[in-house]
């Protein structure tokens, strides 16, 4: 699968398209309008300096590289046009995927293979609003993915073996770890192990039982862990926390949710990505 698309271009979004197409991947980049898409320059500057400071073997060559077989657009039907596989990176909300999905299956050649990039939620949930359920699945990346490679392959119960081969095979081509889910779960292996975590960070934080560089300094020198959580919040972005707090029956993921909106995203503190979240980048 050599034509990517991938939809949304944010945190994740933007790490998915760079990683595949540093891997020699064709890679076509869609997000609602221009003015999002605009801001991905900046991105790959920001990715450029990660992948120099990371990977020994990356070059400012093999960067431009990818970058060049990058390319834009808010038109959908334009990059669906012909795509092999398309990843989709939207918020993380089921109406929102499921009304994606809609459009997409309207537009997309017979060929192409769906695959969610979803967090929390089922490809069962999703896979009906499409019209090829037998080749839908989820891909899953960790933030930051060029050193955190790991690809969660996860299937329904109608995905077909060959579709879930498939992208197994593109996962470990874009040098991800193909990490085969063999039932299908919320939070695949990765989410089932951090969201619990993570949630006990937050209400750690809610309760003011300590502040944000205690709780993480503590877990940093208690287990050895390189991150603490909040570091963790940090990479991943603001706005998926706050999503799944928000919809957290749990009053203080709850007010965790507002904590986020209020203190960190109306003010631009949106995470490591922006230079700016619960610490400061810039």
């Amino acid at each position: 699968m050599q034509n990517l698309t991938v939809l949304g271009t944010g945190v994740l979004g933007s790490q998915i398209i760079f990683q595949a197409a540093y891997f020699g991947k064709n890679v076509v980049a869609y997000d609602l309008n221009d003015e999002i898409l605009a801001k991905l320059d900046a991105r790959w500057e920001y990715l450029k300096g990660e992948y120099l400071r990371d990977l020994p073997e990356a070059t400012e060559q093999k960067l431009e590289d990818a970058i060049s077989r990058i390319r834009t657009t808010s038109d959908l039907a334009d990059a669906l046009s012909d795509s092999d596989l398309v990843i989709e990176a939207v918020p993380e909300r089921l109406d929102i995927k499921q009304d994606t999905w809609q459009k997409v299956s309207a537009l997309a050649p017979s060929k192409t293979i769906f695959a969610t990039n979803s967090s929390t939620l089922l490809p069962s949930d999703i896979a009906p609003f499409t019209d090829r359920p037998e080749n839908f699945l989820a891909l899953h990346f960790a933030n930051e993915v060029w050193k955190n490679n790991t690809g969660e392959v996860m299937g329904h119960a109608g995905t077909s073996a060959e579709a879930f081969e498939q992208v197994a095979a593109f996962a470990e081509e874009i040098e991800m770890v193909p990490i085969r889910v063999l039932k299908e779960q919320p939070g695949y292996v990765l989410n089932s192990l951090l969201v619990p975590f993570l949630n006990a960070a937050a209400a750690l934080f809610v309760k003011g039982v300590a502040s944000v560089e205690d709780i993480d300094k503590t877990w940093r020198i208690g287990t050895g862990a390189p991150k603490g959580p909040f570091e963790i919040f940090d990479i991943v972005g603001m706005m998926t926390p706050y999503n799944l707090s928000k919809n957290n029956p749990d009053p203080i993921q709850q007010e965790f949710a507002e904590i986020l909106k209020r203190d960190y995203i109306d003010q631009g503190r949106l995470g490591k990505g922006s230079g700016r979240g619960f610490y400061d980048y810039e």
